[in-house]
């Protein structure tokens, strides 16, 4: 890898955990407003929103630190650097923001039967600056490129669509006295929310078990290999990512009798330009020869 793409990759880095830590700062500002705000406005729905923007706080301070401690050079124990601690913070945010959906449906649910009429124009107030709060951390998380940063946008998106539901709902409450629609909009928005982020959990499940990415499946690179010059058979071949974003690609590369070592350094530059064709980041070609007794993992 050049020293051109780690100096990128640390600057994308950067760049990332400076948008987690803006994020980090304006949620755990905003929650101690909610919760305030909730006591004034003697609402069971803005209350619990600020509880679990609470948990919101913590899991997007452990994706900060994460982020940032991801982005240390490699050394003699993670020789691959700390990329992955970003995937890890990611199925931790995940995996908090599913409990959290669900906890919302638990308390939503309840209220169909005994629904609370609460201060509808303070609702009013405190949603507006919650659309604008969250939506400001959204945009600056929303060029994110990790799954980390992919999951955070989730958990400030859930927020915004929130509050997007207690200001219509509250606009709504002003005028007629219909407290149900609360937890029918707080339903509605958790099971959307539920829906997106098991996609992505599910996906950082896939990348924990080093699952190869979904075009390699009917990736043609190694009947393009094969196809080369002096090239006899292709086999162990392996894709996986560090972290949703960098791609590793290894290969064992059977070579025809008599090669000479001008045509291999030829072919190992004909195999990375089909591989870099794939933006895989790491490529390594092992070459053999027919009578050579393979020492990769049997299968």
């Amino acid at each position: 890898m050049s020293a051109h793409h780690h100096h990128s990759h640390h600057q994308c880095v950067d760049h990332e955990s400076d948008g987690l830590g803006v994020a980090f700062a304006l949620n755990l500002f905003f929650t101690v407003v909610e919760l305030v705000g909730g006591v004034l406005t003697n609402s069971v729905a803005i209350m619990s929103d600020a509880v679990h923007d609470l948990g919101d706080s913590i899991a997007i301070g452990s994706a900060w630190l994460l982020q940032r401690a991801s982005a240390k050079i490699p050394n003699k124990q993670f020789t691959y650097g700390y990329q992955r601690l970003s995937l890890l913070a990611a199925f931790i945010n995940s995996a908090v923001l599913l409990a959290g959906s669900l906890l919302v449906l638990f308390l939503a649910i309840p209220r169909l039967w005994w629904p609370q009429m609460p201060h509808a124009e303070g609702m009013v107030v405190m949603a507006i600056f919650g659309i604008v709060v969250n939506g400001a951390a959204v945009l600056r998380l929303r060029k994110g490129k990790t799954l980390n940063s992919k999951v955070i946008s989730w958990h400030l998106l859930e927020d915004v669509l929130g509050w997007v539901a207690v200001l219509v709902v509250s606009i709504f409450l002003v005028f007629y006295e219909w407290p149900i629609l609360d937890p029918l909009l707080s339903i509605g928005f958790s099971i959307f929310i539920l829906v997106n982020v098991l996609k992505v959990f599910r996906s950082t499940v896939k990348l924990f078990l080093q699952a190869a990415p979904e075009w390699f499946g009917g990736s043609d690179i190694e009947a393009k290999i094969i196809a080369l010059d002096g090239v006899n058979a292709v086999h162990h071949t392996h894709v996986w990512s560090l972290d949703g974003n960098q791609s590793i690609f290894t290969s064992h590369v059977v070579l025809e009798e008599g090669q000479y070592s001008e045509h291999v350094v030829a072919l190992k530059k004909l195999i990375r330009k089909i591989v870099g064709e794939h933006d895989i980041d790491c490529v390594t070609i092992e070459f053999e020869y027919a009578e050579e007794r393979c020492e990769g993992i049997q299968h």
